[in-house]
């Protein structure tokens, strides 16, 4: 194709135009068929031997990095059904996820929750998970990168628990793709999406990609209507094989009308219908009969709408060296206008409502340059890289915090959300202000040397400097306090990856991190005073692939300890020091395999022991030993695809299964497990596959998550069914 200034005009102007008024995602050549399995997947369904860009900044693969290292593809999302954030980070082996409406899609992995794992866009980290991450459409994402265990060495502060990478679609010169998807289900669950590679020239290309998704409530809740846009963007230049340099422009949006705070524990005597999902000694039980009730005040919503430009730049400056560089700019509106906390009140028998507007002005800009060395030294090869990153943000964040009038749990009067002026607030509210302004500087340095074709030692520094200045101004009492806290993190790593043959490597690795006492963003004057609580890991594992590359196994066992966590002087229970300390032990195990040209397997199994061996809190309670908040001791799933040999017929089927967790520190509510059956039928067309799919099939009535409160308790959604058609030309 010739190149035209006309085209590529129109092209740039098409993009940030679009982003106005539309949500689209960049996206390499991919299989959309959600049941066709390419001779690449089959040959390496765990993905093991394809560059990843996440355990590491030196090209490794995953079966050269010495941890676990998970991926998923936009075609394993597709075949899995995966529609959202939230659904693709549940299928993570060992994973948990809930939807607090404060920070939807908040994920749990290896014992550790929040603000200890970190969730990237396209390598970027723009603060604390519980901010930035939303329940968004998949379709938005070409794969999600997940590394586990601490790695602030790479990604900063609060990656204890894992690193889960968003990689967006891309432009890609490899010819003009058309691809797009429809679906509707229960609950008038609508999505669609397309998606346009387009070549310009031999060197320019562009790619937009479009999502739409809207929902009655995909919890089934009443008045949760909810709404996700997302446009993704890029414009690829590569003159020649020396030179890339890519553009890329992210637009997400999504709005809940109201949102889903979990169901209410209530006493026995006042439910209608109970349930016997939640262990308790005080009598309390989730009522069947309320749960599709909304305990939201007329008028609450929660939602957001971000921008993020990113510039990346990769120049070889000759057969060993190159270098890399990646600005980015984002920018987000987030607003939170709801009741919060829903407690029974066993003396008048109805729920105390707590309720806030909270909003979010966030700014993050970032500037990253490295240079990567690949050559031999005395004949072994060694891969290397050297950096510096720094990065700003402004974060303006309104707070009002007061209590509702309370409501019947069955026959609920949930009246109006009170406006912003402080003459309208209710009970002793809080009218706060946070700002915030963070500069952060790091320094990096990675290096894998090969010892000998068979064994190859990896390592990674990385020194922070993190200057917080924060200012809250209290509207109430015209008060202001200005604090100015300063954090040098220092973490390491060293790990190594022996050969037993081509097919099967033995790992381990040592890793430290650091992670705040809560999110930098929103620390209080007090907890800014604190250190940075230190991480430290040991894990071991294997990594294989068997039966001339059909099947992938990946096992792993690791052991975490986090130290200097918050807790009470044991000497004074009204004083707060660090010393407290949490372990998470475990083991995870995950299998891949075409068995035979027409059936594939997935298994996963995980299990973690997450305790705290020394924790006090309020009145001097002792909580070591105890289980922190929203962490199954147990995680598996297992799945199978069946092609017919003479028929463009797929199906499949899948089990989930979580085991009980805790949704207090004292470990008084325990919510149980529970087991979920999904299924599929595919037909294969030309150029298109249409999929009805079922959710719980058995319409289990279960607990996935905790909310604000110990007696919130988020209910999964029922039985569901969806019909839809992915094409590609």
């Amino acid at each position: 194709m010739t190149f035209s200034f006309k085209r590529y005009l129109s092209a740039l102007l098409f993009m940030p135009i679009c982003s106005h008024h539309v949500l689209a995602e960049e996206a390499d050549t991919l299989n959309l068929a959600p049941v066709q399995i390419s001779d690449d997947a089959s040959a390496d369904p765990l993905h093991l031997d394809q560059p990843n860009a996440t355990g590491s900044r030196l090209g490794l693969s995953a079966r050269e990095t010495p941890a676990t290292v998970e991926v998923k593809t936009q075609a394993d999302m597709q075949r899995k059904g995966l529609r959202t954030t939230k659904e693709a980070f549940a299928d993570i082996n060992g994973a948990t996820v809930g939807n607090v409406p404060g920070n939807p899609a908040v994920l749990s992995m290896r014992g550790f929750t929040g603000n200890a794992v970190n969730v990237l866009q396209d390598g970027v980290r723009v603060a604390s998970s519980t901010f930035t991450t939303r329940d968004v459409d998949t379709w938005n994402y070409e794969r999600i990168e997940v590394l586990k265990g601490p790695s602030s060495v790479l990604y900063g502060e609060g990656a204890l628990g894992g690193a889960v990478n968003m990689i967006t679609r891309k432009a890609s010169l490899d010819g003009q793709q058309l691809d797009g998807m429809l679906s509707y289900g229960s609950f008038a669950t609508r999505r669609s999406a397309i998606g346009v590679n387009q070549p310009l020239s031999d060197s320019v290309a562009v790619r937009a990609d479009l999502a739409y998704s809207q929902s009655d409530s995909l919890y089934d809740v009443e008045d949760q209507d909810t709404r996700s846009f997302g446009l993704t963007s890029s414009l690829l230049f590569k003159p020649n094989d020396d030179l890339s340099m890519l553009v890329a422009f992210d637009h997400f949006y999504d709005k809940y009308a109201s949102t889903y705070q979990g169901a209410p524990l209530v006493a026995a005597s006042a439910a209608s219908n109970p349930s016997s999902i939640v262990d308790n000694p005080y009598g309390l039980v989730v009522d069947r009969s309320a749960r599709r009730t909304n305990y939201n005040p007329d008028g609450a919503s929660s939602g957001a709408r971000s921008n993020m430009l990113r510039w990346t730049t990769d120049l070889r400056l000759n057969d060993d060296w190159t270098l890399n560089n990646l600005f980015s700019y984002y920018e987000a509106r987030r607003t939170f206008f709801l009741s919060g906390e829903q407690n029974y009140n066993r003396s008048t028998g109805r729920l105390d409502r707590t309720v806030q507007r909270i909003s979010h002005d966030h700014q993050f800009w970032s500037e990253r340059l490295s240079l990567a060395n690949d050559t031999f030294i005395g004949g072994h090869r060694n891969r290397f890289t050297l950096g510096g990153e720094y990065s700003y943000t402004d974060f303006s964040n309104p707070r009002q915090n007061g209590t509702l009038s309370s409501v019947d749990p069955l026959a609920p009067d949930v009246g109006s959300m009170p406006g912003s002026a402080a003459a309208n607030w209710p009970g002793s509210g809080k009218n706060l202000v946070y700002q915030s302004n963070v500069e952060n500087f790091a320094l990096f340095s990675e290096d894998a040397f090969n010892l000998s074709d068979d064994w190859l030692l990896v390592g990674g520094l990385r020194y922070e400097r993190i200057d917080l200045r924060r200012t809250i101004d209290d509207l109430n009492l015209g008060t202001e306090q200005k604090s100015h806290p300063t954090y040098e993190p220092f973490s390491w790593r060293l790990g190594t990856v022996y050969e037993l043959t081509p097919e099967v490597q033995l790992y381990g690795q040592y890793s430290t991190a650091v992670t705040p006492v809560s999110s930098l963003l929103t620390i209080s004057t007090a907890n800014g005073a604190f250190d940075l609580s230190k991480g430290r890991s040991v894990e071991v594992g294997f990594k294989a692939s068997l039966f001339d590359g059909t099947t992938s196994v990946l096992g792993s066992l690791y052991w975490i300890e986090l130290d200097d966590i918050l807790t009470r002087d044991p000497n004074d229970s009204t004083l707060t020091v660090q010393g407290g300390t949490q372990v998470s032990k475990g083991m995870e195990l995950s299998l891949a395999s075409q068995l035979t040209r027409q059936l594939r397997a997935d298994l996963g199994l995980a299990l973690v022991d997450a305790r705290y061996t020394e924790l006090r809190e309020a009145g001097g309670a002792d909580r070591a030993g105890n289980h922190p908040v929203n962490v199954p001791h147990t995680t598996a799933s297992a799945g199978l695809t069946y092609t017919f040999d003479r028929l463009p017929v797929s199906i499949g089927a899948s089990l989930k299964h979580a085991s009980g967790f805790y949704t207090d520190t004292a470990n008084t509510y325990f919510v149980k497990g529970h087991t979920l059956l999904d299924a599929s039928l595919a037909y294969e067309l030309k150029n298109a596959t249409v999929t009805l799919r079922g959710r719980n099939l058995t319409n289990r009535f279960y607990g996935e998550y905790s909310g604000y409160s110990s007696t919130q308790v988020y209910i999964g959604a029922p039985r569901s069914a969806e019909l839809g058609v992915t094409f590609r030309f």
